[in-house]
């Protein structure tokens, strides 16, 4: 079946968020006294929305060791609610102050509305800023869906289901593209064909662990792929 529509991740897939992401946690761990973390170890944590990335570099922090699992947490609320209420301040304004679209990503979704695609962003960032940085970069998308209430994170595939009813697709009519592992679980829960980007915050051998369906290495690699597989025309 013919493609109708693309759901894209966001950080990492059509912008390059991490300089600003590591920029607003060091200044909330700082606020707290905490030394801030290297931009190396902030692209290892992203991935799951600002509170994991919070929880996660706490945990380093007061245990001196990467969390094994989303089970390990710091169990201190006031220390992550105050981490996140300084966080979420100062992104909310310097959010757009080194980020941009990877090159490539504007032609590409450019090309996906000459095609008479319809195109939407479903992220684990929160939803405030994720429309602000939809509304600044990609005016041309149709929908955005990020974390807020009702909706569980990726893995979940809550978004990529409130994104396809929005926009009036099936599942089966649709591709979702992303950069981590996160994203490719979200594919496979949600029954969707998935293609990783190897441009982003996650490693190609990260990626292949999760078998997905196409990998590219730049965007404009994106149509080419899905035309040889008889999803577009």
């Amino acid at each position: 079946m013919k493609i109708k529509a693309i759901v894209f991740d966001l950080d990492g897939t059509l912008l390059d968020t991490l300089d600003d992401l590591t920029a607003a946690l060091g200044h909330a761990l700082g606020a707290l006294s905490y030394a801030a973390l290297d931009k190396a170890r902030v692209r290892r944590y992203v991935g799951n929305g600002v509170p994991r990335l919070i929880e996660r570099a706490l945990y380093f922090l007061i245990n001196g060791v990467d969390p094994k699992s989303d089970s390990e947490t710091i169990g201190d609320r006031e220390l992550f609610d105050a981490c996140l209420s300084v966080f979420t301040e100062y992104y909310d304004k310097h959010n757009a102050d080194f980020t941009k679209p990877y090159e490539g990503v504007s032609e590409m979704l450019a090309a996906a509305k000459c095609l008479g695609l319809k195109t939407a962003i479903v992220t684990n960032k929160y939803d405030g800023a994720a429309r602000a940085l939809k509304d600044k970069f990609f005016s041309s998308v149709d929908v955005v869906v990020g974390a807020q209430d009702g909706i569980r994170p990726k893995p979940a595939p809550d978004g990529v289901k409130k994104a396809l009813e929005l926009i009036g697709v099936d599942k089966s009519q649709a591709v979702y593209v992303g950069d981590g592992e996160t994203d490719m679980k979200t594919a496979n829960n949600c029954g969707i064909v998935s293609v990783a980007v190897t441009w982003g915050f996650r490693d190609r051998a990260v990626l292949d662990e999760y078998n997905p369906n196409f990998v590219i290495d730049k965007p404009s690699e994106l149509f080419d792929a899905l035309k040889s597989h008889g999803l577009l025309d």
